[in-house]
């Protein structure tokens, strides 16, 4: 049975001055599923996210979330009914503590739902709870990255897109986050869409796409069923129109 469409995009286009860097995008990211979004370095991924966010301006195309169009709206309130971006590069607030980061990732919710959110994000991560009053940047790499992701889980998502988590990160440390992604799925029942090129990823994805040069390819059903056959997604002439 198919699951309920959590995020949906269609016909996504994006410019960057003359380059086309994002071109005639359509993903679909269903309730408790994990999309894979794999591509090199250039490929268009985090293009393709921000567009998706609000972040950055689309040339044409559309976003919903839920079956609401929100491509009309702003980032922020994007953000409000539910599409949450945890961008490349963690883009911390690197001189304010580990719960303030994350009390600035809910500030649209309600006092309540901050609070809730808070304990569902110390569960998922309990280092952040030891280390909740020191600053962002005394942290390791790794629990950099689960700030985050803790950050973007304080907004409440329905649909949360993850650009390129597991990167700089140590292989161990990558398994805990990728480990922590699949109980979202799982106990959220979050809408998932990764971009990634680290391959250790294949494993917690439902659905993997690639993306080259702009644009998007769906592997045959005979690849999705043994995503390790990585070349023939990234390379494979058959898999990118």
């Amino acid at each position: 049975m198919a699951t309920e469409t959590q995020l949906e995009v269609t016909g996504l286009c994006v410019r960057r001055g003359a380059l086309r860097v994002v071109r005639d995008a359509s993903v679909r990211v269903g309730k408790g599923e994990i999309v894979g979004l794999l591509g090199l370095n250039g490929a268009g991924k985090s293009s393709l996210l921000a567009a998706i966010a609000g972040d950055l301006p689309a040339e044409s195309g559309s976003v919903s979330i839920e079956g609401n169009d929100v491509s009309s709206r702003p980032a922020w309130e994007r953000c409000a009914s539910g599409l949450v971006l945890v961008p490349a590069g963690r883009q911390l607030f690197s001189s304010l503590s580990v719960v303030d980061n994350l009390l600035a990732g809910g500030h649209l919710r309600s006092k309540r739902e901050r609070a809730a959110n808070l304990e569902v994000v110390y569960e998922f991560f309990p280092v952040l709870r030891e280390k909740a009053h020191l600053h962002a940047r005394s942290l390791s790499g790794g629990q950099q990255q689960m700030l985050a992701i803790g950050r973007g889980l304080m907004a409440s998502p329905r649909a949360l897109m993850l650009d390129e988590p597991s990167e700089g990160l140590a292989p161990i440390v990558v398994e805990q986050v990728f480990a922590a992604v699949r109980r979202m799925r799982a106990e959220q029942q979050v809408a998932i869409l990764l971009a990634e090129q680290n391959a250790g990823v294949l494993d917690i994805l439902d659905t993997l796409i690639v993306m080259q040069d702009g644009a998007l390819g769906v592997p045959t059903p005979a690849q999705q069923a043994d995503k390790h056959d990585v070349a023939a997604y990234m390379f494979g002439t058959e898999t990118v129109q």
